[in-house]
C-alpha cells in the first residue's frame, strides 16, 4: 500500500540516513515511508524514535494490553499506519496476534477479556476531546493493575495519541507491513466507525 503523504518523502542521505535504512530494513524488512516525510527535520524524527525506544522499554504494564491500546487509539484516530505497524510488532513478538487482530472492532469482539476491555475503553475515553475518563474506570484500572502500570498506560496513551494525530495529519497511510500477520487486521464495524 502506497501512500502520498502532504509532504512528499525526502531522500534519506547521509551516515545517519545510511544507519536509518539499514536498521529499518533489518528489523522491518524495509524503510517506512514516514522516515522519507520526517527526514525533512531530523531532529524531530530522531527525538520521536528516540522517545519511541523509551516507551517500550517500559515494563509495568502487560505488552498485549500496550499494544491494544496502542491499536485502539490508532483505530479511534483513523492512523491506518499506526494500525498496520502495532499489528506487525505484535507478530513479530509473540504477542496474542488473534486478540490483536481484533482490535479495530473490540466493541463487537468476543475474544477480550474485561480487563483488555477497559483498557480500550480507556484508551478511547482518553483520546476522546474532551477526555470522557471516568472516576469508574480508573478505579477498576487501579485496581486490577496498579498505580505504576495505570501510569504507564496514560503515559503510552498520550504517546500514541501523539504519533497516531501526527501520522494522520501529514497523510501517512498503512505500508503493509502487517501482510506478514496469520490473521487479516479485522475493519472496524460501520456503526462505530461513523462514530468515531
Amino acid at each position: 500500500m502506497t501512500s502520498t503523504p502532504r509532504i512528499p518523502k525526502a531522500e534519506i542521505t547521509g551516515l545517519y540516513g545510511w544507519m536509518l535504512k539499514r536498521l529499518s530494513r533489518r528489523h522491518l524488512g524495509e524503510v517506512p515511508e514516514a522516515a522519507g516525510v520526517m527526514w525533512h527535520n531530523r531532529a524531530v524524527l530522531f527525538s520521536s524514535m528516540g522517545f519511541g525506544r523509551k516507551v517500550e522499554k517500559w515494563d509495568q504494564l502487560d505488552p498485549n494490553l500496550k499494544t491494544f491500546a496502542h491499536m485502539t487509539v490508532a483505530s479511534l484516530v483513523g492512523c491506518s499506519w499506526c494500525l498496520d505497524f502495532n499489528y506487525f510488532k505484535a507478530h513479530n513478538e509473540g504477542l496474542d496476534e488473534a486478540k490483536a487482530s481484533e482490535v479495530p472492532r473490540w466493541r463487537e469482539s468476543t475474544v477480550f477479556s474485561p480487563l483488555e476491555r477497559d483498557v480500550m475503553e480507556y484508551a478511547e475515553a482518553m483520546s476522546e476531546t474532551p477526555p470522557r475518563v471516568t472516576d469508574e474506570l480508573s478505579a477498576r484500572l487501579l485496581k486490577k493493575l496498579g498505580a505504576p502500570a495505570l501510569l504507564e498506560l496514560t503515559a503510552l496513551v498520550g504517546f500514541a495519541n501523539s504519533t497516531t494525530r501526527a501520522n494522520t495529519a501529514l497523510g501517512i497511510e498503512s505500508q503493509g507491513f502487517s501482510k506478514a500477520c496469520s490473521l487479516p487486521l479485522a475493519q472496524p464495524s460501520a456503526g462505530y466507525a461513523a462514530s468515531a
